[in-house]
């Protein structure tokens, strides 16, 4: 072979590497003719560990847990079966940074901003967060669900967030303010608050993670104001229009409303406050 023709087939070669390239990372990783990554199939990544009541005892194939169950909702409305629902883990950080995924979609509470719309794509939301009380099995706000009883509580809240006015607003009394979620932790724990109202993935947290006999024992109605969840999908991924209408579908036919109260109010034993 001339030198004239191995320069010939190293640049094609390394042209037909560019486009590919170029086509993966404005498109995903997708192969499949209906845009997935593996033709017939919806890939769906979590993260790992994956907790309640976003999915259940770390299993999202069991489609329940309200994210579990959203996602298989989705999935169904675009026409896939459960059984063509293939499941993977990933970070939370990797599924918004930039580059082709090995996923279609990507669900783990990832809120809705401008900036991560520059990396990736994001649906339209599933799930807009509301405020909610926090509290302990051995104090006397564990059995308050109700504005009137809460009103006799000592609530404490984080300084600059939401929260604040919530209370205010919804409950009519002045909570008492700390510097962080922390601190209003460790006020819970020495008994010198009742509860503590922040948004509900964070009271979630806390209630598992944070206190040995933590619970959320209600929340907030929803004012539209909280963070709204997105799916992720690779950025340009063919898919993100038909996730969109799928999850307009779902909202028009009740069917997100049932899930969350299902999964995030009924299941929890966390009522909305009335």
């Amino acid at each position: 072979m001339t030198r004239t023709r191995r320069l010939s087939l190293a640049v094609a070669t390394a042209t037909v590497a560019a486009l590919a390239l170029a086509a993966c990372s404005a498109g995903g990783s997708s192969t499949g003719s209906d845009g997935t990554v593996t033709d017939g199939k919806l890939t769906i990544a979590t993260g790992q560990p994956a907790y309640s009541p976003w999915v259940e005892d770390d299993d999202p194939q069991s489609g329940k847990g309200f994210e579990s169950a959203v996602a298989y909702a989705v999935a169904k409305e675009m026409g896939y079966a459960k059984g063509d629902v293939v499941w993977k883990r990933s970070t939370f950080d990797s599924a918004i940074a930039p580059g082709p995924k090995d996923w279609d979609l990507n669900v783990q509470q990832f809120s809705i901003d401008a900036k991560r719309k520059k990396a990736v794509d994001m649906s339209t939301p599933y799930y807009t967060t509301t405020q909610a009380v926090v509290t302990t099995s051995g104090s006397k706000a564990a059995k308050d669900t109700t504005v009137a009883a809460l009103k006799g509580d000592t609530i404490g809240v984080a300084s600059g967030s939401t929260s604040i006015s919530s209370v205010k607003d919804v409950l009519g009394v002045t909570p008492q303010v700390f510097n962080s979620n922390d601190d209003a932790v460790l006020a819970l724990k020495s008994g010198q608050i009742d509860a503590i109202v922040t948004d509900l993935p964070t009271a979630f947290y806390m209630a598992a993670a944070q206190l040995d006999d933590g619970t959320v024992s209600a929340q907030f109605p929803e004012d539209g104001s909280g963070d709204q969840f997105g799916f992720v999908l690779p950025k340009g991924s063919a898919l993100t229009s038909k996730v969109d209408k799928a999850l307009e579908a779902l909202e028009s036919d009740g069917t997100l409303a049932d899930l969350q109260t299902k999964w995030l109010s009924s299941e929890t034993n966390a009522p909305v406050l009335k």
